[in-house]
């Protein structure tokens, strides 16, 4: 099904929402495993300095468009643009991956996976800095310590090994090392799920304020819909890998149309909430038709 009107994500100056340069364009993107359909015509922008949600059950397809957006994915079909240039193959060559590195940089949610087991944090983002921006070993190490500041990570957390560092602290480095590349778009991929809530409280501002002073574009990938609130300005819901409802992120989550989105926001726990057994449900929407209601 196409998905022709496609509103950018405005950025934090914008938030009127009117249109501006898209940094990242996504058009009729599509996946397929095998017979499997992970991703179905899939459509969205980003304007420069604007943020993105993508949210949705496991296996909607969201963290597969993640993968698509940053090259570790070749889509079946459609295309990705970004900063203006055609996206839609993985890179070839050295070269080719430090230009994309440039552009795009990407948080897992599992850190200890993303990160090397026999590297330090400040070994790692030191990796990227000599990488991507180059500089006196003196002058990375005040700018390790400085993304260390940053996200709340001192000196001995920063020398230390993963194994040694809490899954917050991890993600902590995992975040500090994708900063480092100065990246113009940052993708989110349930990155401050591991974290616990004052943490997580801290993350989250943390990104706001480097959004507002940097300019730096986010894709959130996430099914927790009090940070997508909080540091994005659209949203878009999927379900089984098509894009169900989108707009903006306080209309979307306070009014939602689509039969799945209200589903979602009813999923959330609330004060007293006790678990139902399938056998109770009484209210559950009709999810048989969740045609894409964005089109208007």
């Amino acid at each position: 099904m196409g998905e022709s009107a496609v509103p950018l994500a405005s950025g934090p100056s914008d938030p009127s929402g009117s249109t501006g340069e898209a940094l990242l364009s996504v058009r009729g993107l599509t996946k397929h495993f095998g017979t499997n359909v992970a991703v179905d015509d899939v459509s969205f922008d980003i304007a420069r300095g604007g943020s993105l949600a993508i949210v949705g059950e496991s296996g909607s397809g969201k963290t597969t468009i993640a993968k698509m957006v940053v090259g570790l994915l070749a889509p079946t079909s459609g295309t990705i643009t970004t900063c203006g240039h055609d996206r839609s193959t993985p890179a070839r060559g050295a070269a080719e991956r430090r230009r994309r590195g440039a552009e795009v940089q990407i948080v897992f949610q599992d850190p200890y996976s993303s990160l090397d087991p026999r590297q330090s944090g400040a070994s790692a983002i030191d990796e990227v800095l000599a990488l991507h921006r180059g500089g006196s070993s003196a002058d990375r190490a005040l700018r390790v310590a400085e993304l260390g500041d940053l996200v709340g990570l001192d000196d001995r957390q920063l020398r230390a090994l993963p194994k040694a560092l809490s899954g917050g602290q991890r993600q902590r480095v995992a975040i500090a090392r994708a900063l480092a590349a100065e990246p113009q778009l940052l993708i989110l991929d349930e990155s401050v799920a591991a974290l616990d809530v004052s943490i997580q409280a801290q993350v989250l501002n943390l990104l706001a304020d480097v959004r507002a002073d940097t300019g730096v574009s986010y894709l959130l990938i996430s099914h927790d819909l009090a940070v997508v609130r909080q540091i994005t300005d659209d949203v878009i819901v999927m379900h089984r890998g098509v894009v169900v409802e989108r707009g903006a992120t306080r209309d979307v989550l306070d009014h939602p149309q689509a039969a799945y989105t209200r589903l979602l926001r009813a999923s959330v726990p609330t004060p007293g909430w006790r678990p139902r057994r399938r056998s109770e449900w009484t209210d559950a929407p009709d999810l048989s038709d969740v045609s894409d209601v964005s089109a208007g």
